[in-house]
């Protein structure tokens, strides 16, 4: 028995393989998920021109003597508030973004970052105050020590 000796073929590859550097790694979950066109609804979420966007304007044309029926998609970049828009045909599968919306009683504001209690009640700072009037608005109901809550 050799227990590991490196000069066995078995264990100098095993080796081999875990002196390997990895530059990254993921859990293979996915980030968005194919969804037909025409299923889209309103107020729901779709990757325009590769932005996460949240639909507010949806119009559906007619199907033409050689062709298929057109979807025009408007939305609102859910991460910058840029509109995006496009045509697509409503037979076609677009990504659709994973998104998850999470809800955090802010306890106070700190250096331009919200300090907030984390679902195991712990006291953590977080995300950094949005800039405008959302912001402004964060910022002054921080400075009185009443908890709030704000949706991320």
């Amino acid at each position: 028995m050799c227990n590991y000796c490196m000069e066995c073929t078995k264990h100098s590859l095993l080796t081999t393989m875990a002196d390997k550097e990895f530059q990254f790694g993921d859990s293979g979950a996915s980030t968005s998920y194919p969804v037909q066109c025409s299923s889209l609804e309103m107020d729901g979420y779709v990757m325009i021109k590769d932005r996460p966007c949240k639909i507010v304007e949806m119009n559906t044309s007619e199907s033409g003597k050689h062709g298929h029926a057109k979807v025009h998609l408007v939305g609102l970049d859910i991460f910058t508030g840029e509109t995006h828009e496009d045509i697509f045909p409503s037979t076609h599968n677009l990504d659709v973004p994973s998104v998850s919306m999470k809800d955090l009683l802010v306890s106070g504001v700190k250096d331009g970052y919200l300090t907030f209690v984390d679902d195991n009640f712990d006291t953590r700072e977080g995300p950094k105050v949005p800039e405008g009037e959302l912001g402004e608005k964060i910022t002054e109901r921080g400075k009185f020590e009443t908890p709030f809550v704000v949706g991320f």
